[in-house]
């Protein structure tokens, strides 16, 4: 079945069709790393890592070259190693190796490039110099600047005209602009911060460049998908086409923003408790402290619970239920641990919904339906059935990236080998008690488990266990 995405750019949903079927390439707008990541910084890795598996699967795992980017120059960065008094290279090492902890807990697949900002400054200085030989960038007390009067497309990706504009986050309005709008390319540093030698001075570059110099050195223009979080389609995204199509002599040609990327992907908004996170507000959730007490694939399962472009109300409600869906599917796969898979290929109802767009909700419901299936032919005792839907149930959950998991160890939980233990021991008595229909001792078995915070669920094949989540 042929893969269909959303284009932000065209606004429609479009038959994807790469450059070249041998190297499909996609970059996905990574972290600065100045902080744990929160929630929301989840969401694009976990949503277009389903993307990625689909093209490896499609395409073939050595012809897809993924690249997601890693900030490791920026503002936020310098201030917060001069508030610890450490070194920046410390304090971004130390969160690198955090947010890429926590996306191993999400099940997120290492990408295949991860460029730093820092081992690229000669193809960003590089970049810089092309756009001000093509007249698109100026340079004023220090600074180069992008001319954003200098290419007509502006806007197109955002749907935003000029006038009704800013220059957005991180943007600096200064007296010495053309207009109000031009963004920055190369800054000098102040004093203490960190800075690069460039034919305009000493100094370091701004933030939208970076990427647009990344993408061209590590994967070459143009690119077939470019991915990220709705919240940087403009100014981020809209500024990256005008530098990476003027660095080229573009500006003026029709159509000139397919010479950087072909497709454009974006996920939407994560709100807490149906409000936007916020310092301010004080619910900002740190991944890095959820995923301690959260499974990863609860938190994974949760994430891909909406469609990818619409909006997700992160509460506890949708955790509960999240780890009920995985308890229910790790049910079956249990249930069924002695029956081997018959395939390795997932169903078609789940490809056609998980290529319609990336359409999470539709494949979740066909695990539950094969989940469903599983405990049918257990019942019936067909081994057949069992083994056809176990193999796919597997198959297609592995392109989620959940059951990944051994079922006993999910539904047991993370437990003590005492607790372990002891739990064992009472379910033989409960089964004992069970068989010998001494009802007043299987209750008081069954008492004993609740004030351990353990659930029994009962099956053809015996009793399986877990703590309450």
């Amino acid at each position: 079945m042929p893969l269909t995405i959303h284009d932000t750019l065209h606004r429609e949903k479009r038959l994807f069709e790469p450059r070249d079927p041998g190297r499909v390439t996609l970059y996905v707008c990574g972290p600065t790393v100045y902080d744990y990541a929160h929630i929301g910084n989840a969401r694009p890795p976990v949503v277009f890592d389903v993307l990625v598996r689909l093209l490896r699967r499609e395409y073939g795992a050595d012809r897809v070259v993924y690249a997601r980017n890693v900030t490791d120059v920026d503002d936020k960065i310098n201030a917060k190693a001069a508030r610890e008094g450490a070194p920046i290279g410390e304090v971004t090492s130390r969160y690198e190796a955090a947010y890429l902890e926590d996306m191993a807990r999400l099940n997120v697949s290492p990408p295949d490039l991860a460029p730093h900002v820092t081992d690229h400054m000669d193809a960003i200085v590089a970049q810089i110099g092309a756009i001000i030989d093509q007249g698109c960038a100026y340079v004023a007390e220090g600074h180069v600047l992008f001319d954003v009067s200098s290419y007509q497309a502006y806007g197109r990706l955002s749907g935003r005209n000029l006038d009704d504009m800013i220059a957005g986050a991180r943007v600096e309005v200064a007296p010495y602009k053309k207009n109000p709008h031009d963004f920055v390319l190369w800054k000098p540093s102040k004093q203490g911060e960190p800075a690069w030698p460039s034919p305009w001075g000493e100094g370091r570059p701004g933030w939208h460049i970076e990427c647009s110099a990344m993408i061209e050195q590590t994967l070459g223009l143009p690119i077939d998908i470019h991915a990220g979080g709705v919240d940087l389609v403009f100014p981020h995204h809209e500024n990256e086409i005008a530098q990476g199509v003027c660095a080229h002599g573009h500006a003026h040609e029709p159509g000139a923003h397919a010479r950087y990327s072909r497709y454009w992907m974006h996920n939407g908004f994560l709100t807490v408790d149906a409000e936007k996170m916020s310092k301010s507000t004080g619910n900002v959730l740190l991944l890095h402290d959820l995923v301690q007490a959260v499974p990863g694939e609860v938190v994974r399962w949760a994430l891909l619970s909406a469609h990818y472009r619409q909006p997700l109300d992160w509460n506890q409600a949708l955790l509960d239920q999240s780890r009920k869906s995985l308890d229910r599917l790790y049910g079956a796969l249990h249930r069924a641990v002695a029956v081997g898979a018959s395939t390795d290929q997932p169903p078609a109802d789940f490809l056609k919904a998980i290529e319609d767009d990336l359409n999470t909700p539709g494949a979740m419901a066909t695990l539950f339906a094969l989940s469903s299936e599983i405990e049918r032919g257990m019942t019936a005792g067909d081994p057949g059935v069992v083994a056809r839907a176990k193999g796919e149930l597997i198959a297609a959950a592995a392109l989620l990236g959940v059951l990944q998991a051994d079922p006993a160890a999910w539904l047991e939980g993370e437990v003590s080998d005492a607790l372990r233990a002891e739990v064992e021991a009472l379910l033989e008595q409960r089964a004992a008690a069970r068989a010998a229909k001494d009802w007043p001792e299987a209750d008081r078995i069954r008492d004993r488990l609740n004030a351990l915070n353990v659930v029994v669920m009962d099956g053809p094949d015996g009793a399986t266990w877990r703590v309450k989540g």
